[in-house]
């Protein structure tokens, strides 16, 4: 059976866990090759080591999205390494500190939108470097549900999320007939470290699952499938669009 993604050069921001780390593993199944990167040395190398050990060409780049000389160096060596950037995904992220509107300061607003906002806005410019003189390329953004609803208690992640969205569709706009695509996907409530922290108590978890209409919460993998999907040449006629992966969460 052929593999989807079959020599495609990927690159995975915020790819030491969660979202990030199970795309990573799926293009790796797909036969992409594969540059990760995040903020922790040791993980970074164990992840280009597993990955290489599912018969993938890896490697880890040390990189803080917030550093545009840092994102400038991780596309570079993407290139030197393998000659070009076929896809991105910008999954760095961060939930922030969770609380309501006239608890937050300057310092939480920046720490927030200059890992997921600023983060984005700097991978993206510096991958559309690489991919419009290719003429071709596929950027997909990870933002959230709630980067298209509200939610008390979360006002500074929801409006970066929100950030997110908008940068997507207008990056995808400027870059329309070029080749080059961009996307976003929105997971809903997904089982990783991040949401454990944004609900700090299994009853805090407990209840925000019952709000979920599938009643449960998603795998990183169900969201690495859905970002491979978007990535892949299977939807070339999709750019400027995001995809809800959310168990019903905006429907409802």
């Amino acid at each position: 059976m052929a593999m989807k993604l079959e020599g495609q050069i990927a690159l995975v921001t915020g790819a030491l866990s969660g979202i990030g780390r199970a795309a990573a593993i799926t293009f790796a199944q797909e036969g992409a090759k594969v540059v990760v990167s995040g903020r922790r040395e040791k993980e970074g190398q164990e992840l280009a080591a597993e990955l290489r050990a599912l018969g993938a060409e890896a490697a880890f780049v040390r990189t803080d999205v917030r550093n545009d000389d840092d994102v400038r160096k991780l596309v570079d060596q993407t290139v030197s390494r393998f000659g070009r950037v076929d896809i991105a995904v910008n999954n760095a992220g961060t939930e922030g500190t969770p609380g309501p509107v006239t608890e937050q300061t300057a310092e939480s607003f920046a720490a927030t939108f200059d890992t997921n906002v600023l983060g984005t806005l700097l991978s993206m410019k510096h991958e559309l470097r690489a991919m419009l003189p290719q003429k071709s390329g596929s950027i997909v953004n990870v933002s959230s549900a709630y980067g298209s609803i509200g939610a008390a208690g979360a006002s500074v992640y929801v409006a970066s999320k929100h950030a997110v969205e908008g940068l997507t569709k207008s990056a995808a706009l400027e870059v329309a007939g070029t080749g080059v695509r961009v996307n976003v996907v929105a997971p809903g409530t997904t089982d990783t470290g991040m949401l454990t922290r944004f609900t700090s108590t299994d009853k805090n978890k407990a209840a925000l699952i019952s709000t979920v209409p599938l009643k449960r919460l998603a795998t990183p993998e169900e969201i690495a499938h859905v970002i491979a999907f978007v990535a892949s040449a299977d939807a070339s006629y999709m750019t400027g669009a995001s995809i809800p992966v959310d168990g019903g969460m905006i429907a409802d």
